[in-house]
């Protein structure tokens, strides 16, 4: 049976694109048959991210409308063969997706694919409503300071009363907290809360902590998800993080800062 996961925050600019983008594409490399959906109707950015602008034809609203069909707006990731993208439309209001639209949609996918991957927008409006509503699991990306804890905590909230399994009493959706944009120096200098500080205030399991990264910028303009890259920190937490959504036991890295060697020192080597 198809699993649906949300990836989500309650602040805007935490890395929720990057993270969809990564996160699909680890879950495809690793054999397993992935659709990733952008629900920012009115924006659409993770085609961009997946290097697929060009390609977009149809989209998620087209589908909902009957205007095409699913195979049609479905693109396939050049990369992975067990990938594939559902972008948003850049011309529609997001009250174009209903609940009743996007469960058609959903309900077809799930006949196709192992894991639905939902692109959410920010904030608590429509389309993130929308993201979240069918959600197995929910995948809360926050950064390290205490604004973007805050808003997560709000979507937790949310997660909690306003998706389907909690409208119908069901067993909850399964969260987890990937932190992004971590920087350990930044945290001994209390510029920057800790991995322990934001678990205690969201009191979430720890799925992933991505270290800050100019590999990451670099990887969404060239249209690569950074998890492709294999000499970048980032990819190799995306990677470790999606284990551990898997189920293996692996442990969380860069969250300690570097020593220098003496040498180092010496000569004022990072």
């Amino acid at each position: 049976m198809a699993k649906i996961i949300v990836i989500t925050s309650g602040k805007g600019g935490v890395g929720k694109t990057t993270t969809s983008a990564s996160f699909a594409t680890g879950l495809a490399l690793k054999g397993y048959k992935t659709v990733v959906i952008d629900f920012d109707v009115g924006l659409r950015n993770l085609d961009l991210l997946m290097g697929c602008e060009r390609r977009v034809v149809y989209d998620f609203v087209n589908v909902i409308n009957k205007e095409a069909n699913l195979n049609q707006a479905l693109i396939r990731d050049k990369r992975s063969d067990k990938l594939h993208i559902l972008p948003a439309s850049q011309t529609r209001d997001k009250d174009a997706l209903t609940v009743e639209g996007v469960e058609e949609v959903l309900n077809e996918l799930k006949l196709s694919f192992d894991y639905i991957v939902c692109d959410s927008p920010a904030g608590i409006e429509h389309g993130a409503f929308m993201a979240m509503y069918f959600a197995d699991e929910a995948i809360v990306v926050s950064n390290p300071e205490i604004s973007s804890v805050r808003d997560s905590d709000r979507i937790l909230g949310l997660l909690s009363s306003k998706t389907k399994r909690a409208v119908e009493g069901l067993e909850p959706v399964k969260e987890h907290l990937l932190l992004t944009r971590y920087s350990p120096e930044r945290v001994e200098k209390g510029e920057m809360l800790s991995v322990d500080d934001v678990k205690d205030i969201l009191s979430l399991s720890l799925l992933g902590v991505i270290p800050d990264s100019q590999d990451v910028l670099t990887a969404s303009n060239q249209g690569i998800p950074v998890i492709m890259n294999n000499d970048s920190d980032a990819a190799l937490a995306y990677n470790d993080s999606v284990d551990r959504f898997l189920g293996d036991d692996v442990p969380i890295r860069f969250t300690n800062t570097r020593k220098r060697s003496f040498l180092g020192k010496l000569f004022g080597r990072k």
